[in-house]
């Protein structure tokens, strides 16, 4: 088994992370984690071993919410508020504590001899703050929306307080970009050191020859604003390749209205199959607010120029008119006028791929030690 940093000194480590339930971004990032530090154990609310097998050779230890169906995540949050606070009982033989947090694993109550360190990633919890409005619009919940509306009305204020009050726990935070650091500032009034999340760029190739489409690949549910990119795409008739699934996929159907330039792809599982079909468009479309965008930076890495919203995690890497151009409204209006003006821009798609390697994962793992360390200096 591979050991930990020796500048450790033999101090214990613990990685703690909301759930381990799908894969994403997200459990890359606690896999990457815990390749830096392989001697320590990982502390979760959920884990469906079936469905993320990432972690089969990995010390994983779950607790009482592991009985509800990865499913009912959504619907738990004053669970896993219990269960992390309580967690820190388990934890008092441990040094150090690094939370990957996207929710409520940062509230752990441990004890000042403990250097507790959180990455969050993303902003406060979108749906509580920044994202409020459009998930009330549309919880995700089919037929028993309107009654999740109904309560998370009532529920979303001693919500935030405590929110609010968890975030305060941990001795220092590390924010995943820019926007994040921002949005920790404004809602959690706390500042925080900037780590890009890990990609794994070496994997996708550039593609010099690129063919006459444009393309987003994506979970379709509503935040991520596909509707704009197809309500544009049908005006100008440019093709559209959109690759995934999800709860809106049959309103996007239905507002292509049978348009032969847009096409719809079923998520693809096959990594080399979707990089190929990513590298070879000339251009990726990204519509929606995103903390950071881990498929903008994939594409990028092919040589593919994106197309932006002005907003969020895409500020760290587009540069207008040298590896993507920017649009500064969500709306189709704006998306035809930035598809334009992509028509008229050529691009270096050697330059382009080249934008993405400071992303890469190498440089996650050699900064995020790097951060780990010097926190661990000034504490022990």
């Amino acid at each position: 088994m591979n050991k930990n940093p020796k500048w450790l000194k033999g101090k214990k480590v613990a990685i703690v992370t909301d759930w381990l339930t799908t894969y994403g971004g997200a459990e890359k990032v606690v896999l990457t984690v815990s390749e830096i530090f392989p001697e320590a154990p990982i502390f979760t609310s959920q884990y469906s071993e079936k469905e993320v097998d990432w972690f089969s050779n990995k010390q994983v230890k779950t607790g009482w919410l592991n009985i509800f169906p990865a499913k009912m995540r959504k619907i738990l949050p004053v669970g896993r508020v219990l269960y992390f606070r309580n967690l820190g009982k388990k934890l008092k033989d441990f040094d150090v504590i690094i939370s990957i947090c996207c929710a409520e694993s940062k509230g752990l109550n441990l004890s000042e001899k403990q250097l507790h360190i959180s990455y969050l990633q993303g902003p406060p919890i979108q749906y509580y703050w920044g994202m409020y409005d459009d998930y009330v619009n549309n919880p995700g919940f089919g037929k028993l929306s309107f009654l999740v509306r109904f309560f998370f009305k009532i529920l979303v204020n001693p919500l935030r307080r405590n929110d609010f009050k968890l975030a305060q726990k941990p001795d220092f935070l590390i924010a995943n970009s820019s926007y994040s650091k921002d949005e920790i500032s404004k809602y959690y009034k706390r500042d925080a050191s900037v780590i890009f999340p890990p990609v794994e760029v070496d994997k996708f190739k550039l593609e010099r020859n690129k063919k006459d489409y444009y393309i987003t690949t994506s979970r379709q549910v509503n935040w991520k604003k596909l509707d704009l990119a197809v309500e544009a795409f049908s005006k100008n008739g440019k093709k559209l390749v959109l690759v995934g699934g999800g709860a809106e996929h049959q309103k996007l159907v239905e507002l292509a209205g049978g348009a032969k330039n847009i096409e719809f792809i079923p998520r693809i599982s096959d990594p080399l199959e979707l990089s190929k079909i990513v590298a070879e468009a000339k251009c990726f479309v990204f519509p929606s607010l995103e903390p950071f965008g881990i498929a903008p930076i994939e594409a990028l890495a092919t040589g593919t120029p994106v197309l932006a919203f002005n907003q969020g995690g895409a500020q760290d890497y587009i540069k207008d008119g040298e590896n993507g151009v920017f649009f500064d409204k969500q709306s189709s209006s704006a998306i035809l006028k930035a598809v334009e003006k992509f028509e008229k821009t050529s691009f270096d798609a050697k330059k382009v791929s080249e934008s993405a390697k400071k992303f890469s994962k190498e440089n996650f793992k050699k900064n995020f030690e790097e951060e780990i360390k010097r926190n661990f200096n000034g504490k022990f």
